[in-house]
C-alpha cells in the first residue's frame, strides 16, 4: 500500500478531520472514492505527526486484517526511530497488537484503550497511548473514537 489507512472502509482519516476540521469527509479525495494523500500529508507534517509501523515484517496467517490473524515476524526498532526524532514526545498504537508490540519494544506496559503509560527512552520522558482501532470492525462509533484521539491530542498541545 502506498500510504498508511488508505482503506476507504478505515476511518482514521475521517477521525482526523472530524477532529481537526469538524468534517468527516476533509480528507475525501474530490471523487469521494479515495482519500487525499497530498492533503494528508501536508495536514501531518504542519501538526509534526509522523506516522510508522511497528513491524517491519509481519505474516497474514488469514486473508484478513485481523490482529489475531496476524504475526509479527520483524518488530520495528523503535529506539532507532526515537533516535532520529528527538522532538518526538510521544508514541501512539491503533489497536490491541501494534500497543502490545509498541510496549514490549519501549519496554514499558500495555496502555488501556483511550489511555498511556509514562515511559522513558535514553533519558527522554515520554508517554505510549493505546488508541482505538479506525478499523470499522472495531465496535465503536466514529465520534467516540474520537475522543481518545482527542484527549491524546490535546495533552500534546495539538489541538
Amino acid at each position: 500500500m502506498e500510504f498508511y489507512y488508505p482503506n476507504l472502509q478505515n476511518d482514521m482519516w475521517r477521525i482526523f478531520g472530524y477532529l481537526f476540521f469538524g468534517d468527516r469527509t476533509h480528507f475525501l479525495a474530490a471523487n469521494g472514492k479515495a482519500f487525499d494523500r497530498e492533503r494528508i500529508v501536508e495536514f501531518l507534517t504542519g501538526k509534526g505527526i509522523a506516522l510508522y509501523d511497528t513491524a517491519t515484517a509481519v505474516n497474514r496467517l488469514r486473508d484478513n486484517a485481523s490482529d489475531q490473524f496476524l504475526e509479527i515476524v520483524e518488530p520495528t526498532d523503535q529506539g532507532a526511530l526515537l533516535r532520529r526524532l528527538p522532538a518526538c514526545r510521544a508514541v501512539a498504537a491503533t489497536g490491541g497488537k501494534a500497543a502490545e508490540t509498541a510496549a514490549r519494544g519501549l519496554c514499558c506496559d500495555v496502555p488501556a484503550v483511550g489511555g498511556f503509560v509514562p515511559f522513558t527512552f535514553e533519558g527522554r520522558d515520554l508517554r505510549l497511548w493505546r488508541m482505538p482501532s479506525s478499523s470499522r470492525a472495531y465496535p465503536m462509533a466514529l465520534e467516540r473514537k474520537a475522543e481518545a484521539y482527542a484527549a491524546m491530542f490535546a495533552s500534546l498541545g495539538l489541538m
